[in-house]
């Protein structure tokens, strides 16, 4: 079975003061969203789903789906904040979502294998889709079998200020132990430095492995997200504002024994817009690459 690649993008809308997370950064219009479903297919990706919030489906269709609907299967899915478990109901006052694990186990019924879960805005590069493709094609033993394309920190930084990053732990076996996210972090020569509440300063090398949420998953860790999300909502279920977020999702299943991670490294290019005055460098990579032919000009004119 081919896998299957969800794509995050329940929350897109204006950021940055009107920026929009699906302005064109292609030299012939192309999202970055069309470049993560471009190098997908062209990894053996067999089907594409779109978690979307139910009001931006119309608009969503119109500008990003119709594009890929004669390509592949696609499906449309929604994050809502009623969308909980059995026995459970979003209280009076919550506006926010319930966070990027539950917006994963929303998009349970539409995936019925290997999936690998990205977010809309940001480019993951080629490679990363090729590792998780070659990952969730494979057959391996219990435990539970998922994986994380790991970056290098400097890779991933911002000129344009500071930044924050799931800094991977891994065990001797290079498997994931735990993400610690750490915020505030901004260049330093190869590198990268935060400095803390007490006013010390961390320092991080630029090879140091992060996460920029992009999972391989079997369809297994819908139930554990279920019993995780039930926990949460024991805990937090009152309140207007905390996330379930998908890291320490799967950093609890990983203490716990109940699954291993794989963390697949690459040295790709990985990019998104954390500042408005990223985009320029965002539209200007896209453009190199498409120069020296990793790309089609226009994307959409060549199979996959």
């Amino acid at each position: 079975m081919k896998p299957t690649l969800l794509i995050l993008a329940a929350g897109m809308g204006s950021r940055f003061g009107g920026l929009k997370q699906l302005e064109p950064v292609g030299p012939a219009g192309e999202t970055v969203l069309d470049y993560s479903v471009f190098d997908a297919l062209r990894a053996g990706f067999g089907k594409v789903v779109f978690l979307i919030r139910k009001d931006f489906e119309e608009e969503f269709r119109e500008r990003v789906g119709k594009k890929w609907e004669s390509r592949t299967e696609v499906v449309y899915t929604h994050q809502s904040l009623d969308a909980l478990p059995a026995g459970f109901s979003p209280p009076p006052k919550r506006e926010k979502p319930w966070g990027t694990a539950h917006a994963v186990w929303c998009a349970r019924k539409a995936i019925s294998g290997p999936f690998a879960v990205v977010n809309a805005d940001d480019y993951y590069g080629a490679d990363a889709y090729v590792r998780l493709s070659a990952f969730l094609s494979e057959k391996l033993p219990p435990p539970p079998r998922f994986c994380l394309v790991g970056y290098q920190l400097g890779q991933t930084l911002s000129e344009h200020g500071a930044v924050a990053r799931g800094i991977c732990r891994l065990d001797a076996d290079g498997h994931l132990d735990g993400i610690e996210e750490v915020t505030g972090l901004e260049r330093d020569g190869d590198g990268a430095r935060a400095k803390r509440m007490d006013g010390t300063v961390r320092t991080f090398p630029g090879s140091k492995t992060v996460s920029m949420n992009c999972w391989g998953f079997r369809k297994v860790i819908f139930n554990e997200l279920e019993l995780g999300l039930a926990a949460f909502l024991k805990s937090h279920g009152t309140s207007p504002a905390v996330e379930f977020y998908l890291p320490e999702a799967v950093s609890s299943l990983v203490a716990k024994g109940a699954a291993r991670v794989h963390v697949l490294p690459t040295t790709g290019r990985w990019f998104g817009v954390t500042y408005r005055e990223d985009a320029t460098r965002v539209v200007e990579t896209v453009a190199a690459m498409t120069a020296a032919g990793e790309y089609p000009n226009p994307l959409l004119t060549a199979g996959v």
